[in-house]
Order: C-alpha cells, then sequence, then structure tokens
C-alpha cells in the first residue's frame, strides 16, 4: 500500500503549477473584461484572481471559456462551483458531468496522470455522488462502483479523504465483502495523513479490536479519538463526540489518565504490526 515518489511528484507539480497560476494572476488589470479570445492560462489566471476578489460572475464565464479550451484546474474550479452553490446555482448533476470528463479526458490521454491533484480530486467526487446518487438525475446509488473510485484514488494517488471513505466501506461491507483487517489498514494511512474522520474512527475500533479482529489497544485507541475530538470541525465534533463519549465512559483511571498524556504532548503510541501499513 505504499504511494510511489512518482506519484507525489506528480502531485506536487499540478500544485505548483495551480499556485503559479494563481501569482501570475496578480498581473492582471482588476478592471480589465473577460478576453474569450484569450489562452487558457490566461483565462484561468483572470478567473482566478476575480474569484479571490469575490466577482464570481466573472470568475464563472472566465473560468468556463478557459474549461471550454481543455484547462483541467478551470474544469475542476467549475465543477466545485457547481457542486458547493459558489457564486452559480447549485447543481450537483453538472458537477458530476464535469468531474465526469475530467477523469474520461485524462485516461483518454498518456495515462500519466500529469494534472494529478485534479484528477484526484475528481474521481472522489465522482465517487461521493456514486455512493448516494443525485436526485432527479441519471446518477443513481451505486455502492460497488463508489467503492472502486475510491479504491482508485486511494492507492493510486494516496488521497486521505477516499482512504477513509474505502476504510469505512470495507469495514461495513458496503459494495462488496466486509474486510475490517485491510479497513483498519486503509484508515490508518488516512489517519496518518492528519484526516481527523481517520484518526477517530480507527481510535474507536482499536480501544477494544473487536471490530477489527485485533488485539485491544486502549490507550491508543482513547488517545486518538480524544486528539481527533479536539481537532475536529463542527460537523465532524457531531459525530465523532458520542464516540468519544461513549469509549471514555468505559475506559479505566490508568486508560485515561495516560491517554489524556499523550493528548496533551499531541501525539498518540505508535501502531500495532497488523495496523501498520507497511505490513
Amino acid at each position: 500500500m505504499r504511494i510511489s515518489s512518482r506519484t507525489t511528484l506528480s502531485v506536487a507539480l499540478a500544485l505548483a503549477a495551480l499556485l503559479s497560476a494563481g501569482k501570475a494572476s496578480y498581473a492582471l488589470d482588476p478592471d480589465a473584461q473577460v478576453n474569450p479570445d484569450a489562452g487558457p492560462l490566461e483565462l484561468f489566471s483572470f478567473g482566478f484572481k476575480a474569484y479571490q476578489r469575490g466577482e464570481k460572475l466573472e470568475a464563472f464565464e472566465a473560468l468556463r471559456y478557459a474549461a471550454d479550451k481543455g484547462h483541467p484546474g478551470a474544469r475542476w474550479k467549475l465543477g466545485k462551483m457547481y457542486a458547493e452553490g459558489d457564486g452559480v446555482p447549485e447543481n450537483d448533476y453538472e458537477a458530476f458531468k464535469i468531474f465526469e470528463q475530467i477523469v474520461r479526458d485524462q485516461d483518454d490521454e498518456t495515462g500519466s496522470y500529469s494534472n494529478a491533484a485534479y484528477v484526484a480530486s475528481a474521481v472522489v467526487a465522482l465517487a461521493d455522488y456514486l455512493k448516494s446518487g443525485i436526485p432527479n438525475s441519471p446518477v443513481i446509488a451505486d455502492l460497488p462502483r463508489a467503492r472502486q473510485f475510491y479504491f482508485h484514488a486511494a492507492s493510486f494517488f494516496g488521497d486521505a479523504k477516499a482512504q477513509f471513505e474505502l476504510g469505512r466501506m470495507l469495514l461495513d461491507g458496503d459494495g462488496g465483502r466486509a474486510n475490517p483487517r485491510q479497513a483498519a489498514r486503509w484508515l490508518n494511512l488516512a489517519a496518518e495523513k492528519g484526516h481527523v474522520g481517520a484518526k477517530a474512527l480507527l481510535g474507536y475500533l482499536l480501544f477494544d479490536g473487536k471490530k477489527i479482529q485485533l488485539r485491544p489497544e486502549p490507550t491508543r485507541g482513547l488517545a486518538m479519538l480524544t486528539l481527533a475530538l479536539k481537532q475536529a470541525g463542527p460537523s465532524d465534533q457531531k459525530w465523532i463526540r458520542p464516540l468519544q463519549e461513549e469509549t471514555f465512559s468505559v475506559a479505566n483511571e490508568e486508560v485515561r489518565r495516560q491517554a489524556q498524556l499523550y493528548v496533551d504532548q499531541q501525539s498518540v503510541p505508535p501502531a500495532g504490526p497488523v495496523v501498520s501499513a507497511k505490513n
């Protein structure tokens, strides 16, 4: 389950390109009008800067022209805007089609995933939609296909969210056979990348070890869960807090004390050998 250095480099290069485009946009005249005949990079830069200024209609127009000319970053941003209702009416089906096109176009090229950051995000977005479906659209819930998309993003791109979601599906048997130990390994990979949800769920599972068929690690489990609760945003706290309170209530005083020491140090005990992704 190791992520290759080649993949890491591809992601880094894609992110660098995005940041470079953002810096270049500072040279643009804020009062300039969108020029549909400009090149895709210039249009993307114009749209990026307009978005930063809060001029989302202008940003959308520029990004749409850039996307039509094949700029992957512009397509990705348009998809996010539709998905979140950010500057445009929310339209999940339109977002789905854009993310699908990003993945299809990349697969139709060299297969090298030179725009890895955009492609990885698009694959995860498609998996999210396939997990629940999109009301009033042709996209219906398809758990096996969602699981395949998460697996691709988790293994090829090392995406932490995909690793977390794949872990949950493997744990519950959604979209295929359950595999608790594989679930624990994927959750551990995501937790190592700092994914709060993965830290919380893995900590909860490790506390008694029964569901993932491992030796109990109560101190590590409670420490991970408590630290995740402290780091989580409001939406994640809603589901993490009950797990932490349940675990804390059944832990003995020694486990509580040791776990709190780790939390105070912003660390957790090292992973056991079965959970470790290197095995």
